[in-house]
């Protein structure tokens, strides 16, 4: 085990060994610094040492053609305070050799939305389209914070929806709580948490009128989508979702108790929706297939539709309702309700929210009613 006095000209002139496949030539001055030097030539400059355990162990700190060797005794000097201060650099870089890279996450996070998530393939596109694409090759340790609040910036400027950009930060984030909580390494700080963000307001207030609400169940009367008016008349009926309304099935409808039962709605509860004498029309002239389950299927392919988007569109440039989304339907129902003088509790119960605020957004719908209540008083005090 020779012993040197390591310096820049002792290493440009170290040779092996004659017999040797390597020596090792250790610094006199720094403990553990060696040169090891290759009967093929090369040079290689480490720190030997003894860990916690007494353990012998060699980290390689640069080969010698790659670094000067005041560099190399610097980095040297560093590590063996780390190791005299009970550090272990071996391990360390073992450790951030063990970090995957953010496509190995995402793969471990699809899996597990597939198994538990009812929006897996929402969820799905937001990773193929946004979050892989940037991040998928990043090591989980060279990902940190001010680098997404750059990336979400750019999404923004790119023209998505503010509400679209925070969906994409949440799942991304979604993604380092679950390798947290899986003990995948790199995943001790969540980069997507923290960031300053507006607040969002989501609310679109489009109500129709009872006269755009007949234009428009005449526009989907003329649809090349069969399917299209049932489908629209049952939604400003009831106030289902429309994904409520593609996945109902037969055996979820009660005609005699005029109950349609909503096994999981977003919420991620059953609820009963009644159903009108009107609804109950439509639901009668349903047409029926052998061995088909849903309610209003396909007729091409007898499963659920898995968007109407394109007739719908016709139909809204039919009934001259530009930009009315089919999520409007639901609005409508509920201001159809809480006009004729429903109150919010019910009107909350038959659409299935989860809280009462969640109803308040339509509690100055009720004006028309209220005026009415306000005038019949007046007219009662006048008469007396």
């Amino acid at each position: 085990m020779p012993k040197a006095r390591l310096d820049a000209a002792f290493a440009a002139a170290a040779q092996c060994a004659p017999g040797k496949a390597k020596t090792d030539y250790y610094d006199e001055t720094t403990t553990g610094f060696l040169l090891e030097v290759r009967s093929s030539g090369g040079k290689t400059y480490h720190l030997r040492y003894s860990d916690q355990g007494g353990r012998l162990k060699q980290f390689k700190i640069g080969r010698y053609q790659d670094i000067k060797f005041a560099d190399a005794r610097k980095k040297a000097e560093k590590l063996r305070s780390e190791v005299v201060l009970g550090g272990d650099p071996s391990a360390k870089k073992a450790e951030a050799k063990a970090v995957p890279l953010y496509i190995e996450l995402a793969d471990q996070h699809l899996a597990e939305a597939e198994t538990h998530q009812r929006s897996y393939k929402t969820t799905e596109m937001y990773f193929r389209r946004h979050i892989l694409p940037k991040w998928g090759k990043t090591k989980l340790n060279d990902i940190n914070a001010r680098d997404v609040a750059q990336w979400l910036s750019e999404k923004r400027a790119e023209g998505l929806a503010p509400a679209t950009v925070e969906k994409i930060r949440v799942i991304f984030g979604r993604s380092f709580e679950l390798g947290s909580r899986w003990g995948v390494p790199g995943c001790d700080k969540n980069p997507a948490r923290g960031i300053p963000r507006k607040p969002l307001n989501n609310a679109r207030d489009r109500y129709l009128t009872a006269q755009e609400a007949a234009r428009l169940r005449e526009a989907v009367a003329a649809s090349q989508n069969p399917q299209l008016q049932h489908i629209v008349g049952l939604l400003l009926l009831t106030g289902a979702r429309v994904r409520e309304l593609l996945d109902a099935r037969w055996e979820h409808v009660d005609v005699e108790r005029q109950l349609w039962l909503i096994p999981t709605s977003k919420t991620g509860k059953s609820r009963h929706v009644p159903l009108p004498d009107d609804a109950l029309a439509i639901v009668a002239s349903l047409p029926r297939y052998k061995d088909c389950p849903w309610l209003v299927p396909n007729p091409d392919t007898l499963k659920p539709f898995v968007s109407i988007k394109n007739g719908w569109q016709r139909a809204i440039r039919t009934a001259k309702l530009p930009g009315l989304r089919i999520h409007d339907l639901r609005h409508s129902a509920a201001s159809f309700m809480v006009n004729s003088g429903i109150d919010l509790f019910a009107v909350g119960k038959v659409l299935g929210h989860a809280s009462v605020q969640s109803t308040q957004r339509y509690s100055h719908l009720a004006n028309d009613t209220l005026r009415a209540a306000v005038e019949a008083g007046a007219a009662k005090q006048r008469a007396a």
